[in-house]
């Protein structure tokens, strides 16, 4: 029994390639809460590695997990790899009609919900801005109506593919407002979606792999003109 094991080949090396970024952080808590363990490469995305480039040459952006020889890009679809190629507690539901509403949901964070907060926390003050901001809050009105009554996350009690793509919200829109000098997400008008967020921020995994909050502003701070300039392009 015991030359078998010896004889079995070992687990190839799980490797992510990222930097400071919420796609990446997507990433790290899928393998986190699977249990995989996995070396994060820092890398420089004013100066993108040979490496980076060779493993996503049509996006040229982080994250981009490594498993072996094979190569992953694109943190949503990172998280439903490390879902199928990994044991561990499920990230997906296993119902196909709670499938395909998650995976649903974590397009309307992208390509909806970021887009509508991104515009609205970067736009000049203005009567542009104040109208922007109000759709802003209705997306996020629509995503707390997600949450399911009575459980802590998206997933029911426990962190899921949905809360894994809305991640963001909880960890760095904080930031961003506080940069921004706007509150788009309140108590007052989002008090299901404000305590999901605490208690992602919060959980014992999420934490492990989250930036400190003063280390962002100073690293993010700077890229304030950069942000109003993407916010305005976004907008025309």
């Amino acid at each position: 029994m015991e030359e078998a094991a010896a004889k079995m080949p070992e687990q190839p090396a799980v490797k992510l390639i990222g930097w400071l970024s919420p796609y990446v952080h997507r990433a790290e808590v899928a393998l986190r809460l699977k249990g995989v363990p996995y070396e994060l490469l820092q890398d420089d995305m004013a100066n993108k590695s040979d490496l980076l480039l060779a493993h996503n040459p049509v996006h040229k952006k982080v994250p981009v997990l490594l498993h072996g020889d094979r190569s992953i890009p694109e943190s949503l679809v990172i998280v439903e790899y490390v879902d199928e190629a990994f044991h561990g507690p499920p990230l997906l539901p296993a119902d196909p009609l709670a499938r395909a509403a998650a995976r649903f949901w974590a397009r309307f964070v992208d390509d909806k919900l970021w887009k509508a907060l991104w515009v609205a926390l970067w736009t000049e003050p203005g009567e542009a801005q104040v109208a922007l901001a109000t759709s802003a809050r209705e997306s996020l009105t629509l995503l707390e109506a997600q949450l399911p009554e009575g459980k802590r996350f998206f997933g029911g009690d426990a962190i899921g593919f949905l809360d894994i793509a809305a991640s963001g919200v909880a960890l760095w829109l904080p930031v961003f407002e506080e940069m921004a000098g706007v509150t788009l997400l309140a108590d007052e008008t989002h008090p299901a979606l404000c305590r999901w967020a605490r208690e992602y921020a919060a959980d014992e995994i999420v934490r492990q792999c989250t930036p400190d909050m003063t280390m962002m502003l100073a690293f993010l701070t700077p890229k304030r003109g950069m942000f109003m300039s993407t916010a305005k392009a976004m907008a025309a």
